[in-house]
């Protein structure tokens, strides 16, 4: 009997232990900065190194201290700016500017612009800086192609025709990038060195990704797909593994690798979807944290856990024409920045 208690004793832990690893993670918004200035926002990039937040504001780049709350720099004259992307081992960073088909290349350590590039792409949206290559790749939705960058010298070295309308991009650390294609509902893996498409694959059930991420480690992508999925991609065969719910208006993704968790910001339902990579086979939904409505991309700061998101007061108007979307309009001062972290 004693022998049968123990036994029972030594699982009844073992239960224990498995339901705490597995335990909801409470996410909710921890701090609430109202940081007003002008122009709308697209993406969001922290800076690891200098412990800086890049957001993107229309025609010039916030930079913020996300601990204070405290605007602390600016970068003017990016019209149309979509992406910041960061080259710690050159000191460098790089905005994408759609609306002048131009990328800003600025020093991490003034913010002061150094160069400005012109190039072929239309529309310049999503932009990443490849380690591996020490190149910048510009993803330009217009034109449907992306550009590619020699970060050592500033200069274009080519265009790379895409299937169709590129969205969100992320390097492997490898020397792949990889990129969803939107109006396809596709996703390429491009070979960073050659500058060519390697292979294109689709994404079903996947609808019009936009975000994506990647847990480098064990090859997965995480895209977010606006048919309220997040599709999770093997990154050496395509094929799509697990589509775990999501909320609505998903527009960036992120992976934490030390809680080996995938976040989903969804700007229509105003929450924060919470992914656990239970194996690299298996995930499981863990919560829809609450956020705010509009907080549709975000940055992760791998040191604290935490997740950045900014968003606004927004009021909408009637379409000017039948059939047409409702008109909205941030209210001034309204700009704000989120943390979300855990409980």
């Amino acid at each position: 009997m004693r022998k049968q208690i123990a036994i029972l004793l030594a699982v009844a832990c073992l239960g224990a232990g498995s339901v705490k690893a597995f335990a909801p993670t409470q996410y909710q918004v921890k701090q609430k900065y109202v940081l007003g200035g002008d122009g709308g926002w697209d993406y969001l990039t922290f800076d690891q190194a200098g412990k800086r937040l890049f957001i993107s504001r229309g025609t010039h780049v916030m930079v913020v201290d996300p601990y204070k709350g405290s605007v602390i720099g600016d970068i003017p004259d990016t019209p149309g700016v979509h992406g910041i992307a960061l080259a710690q081992d050159l000191g460098k960073g790089f905005t994408s500017n759609g609306r002048e088909n131009s990328v800003t290349v600025f020093d991490l350590k003034t913010l002061k612009q150094t160069a400005k590039i012109k190039i072929d792409g239309e529309n310049p949206d999503a932009i990443l800086y490849d380690p591996s290559s020490k190149r910048v790749f510009t993803f330009n939705g217009r034109s449907k192609n992306a550009t590619v960058i020699d970060a050592t010298n500033d200069k274009v070295i080519s265009t790379i025709p895409l299937d169709g309308k590129p969205e969100f991009g992320v390097a492997d650390g490898k020397g792949g990038v990889f990129v969803n294609i939107e109006d396809k509902s596709e996703l390429t893996s491009i070979d960073a060195k050659k500058a060519t498409v390697i292979k294109t694959w689709p994404l079903a059930p996947c609808q019009e990704p936009s975000g994506l991420a990647m847990d480098q480690k064990h090859r997965r992508l995480f895209a977010g797909c606006d048919n309220k999925m997040m599709a999770v991609v093997d990154a050496d065969s395509g094929k799509v593994i697990a589509t775990p719910a999501i909320g609505e208006g998903v527009d960036a993704n992120a992976f934490d690798a030390d809680q080996q968790l995938a976040f989903s910001s969804n700007g229509r339902d105003g929450n924060l979807t919470v992914v656990h990579e239970d194996s690299p086979d298996k995930f499981t939904v863990v919560e829809n944290a609450p956020t705010q409505k509009f907080a549709r991309t975000m940055a992760l700061d791998t040191t604290n856990h935490d997740v950045y998101l900014v968003t606004a007061e927004i009021e909408e108007a009637p379409p000017a024409k039948e059939g047409e979307r409702p008109r909205r309009n941030m209210k001034p001062g309204t700009f704000t920045l989120l943390v979300v972290g855990k409980k």
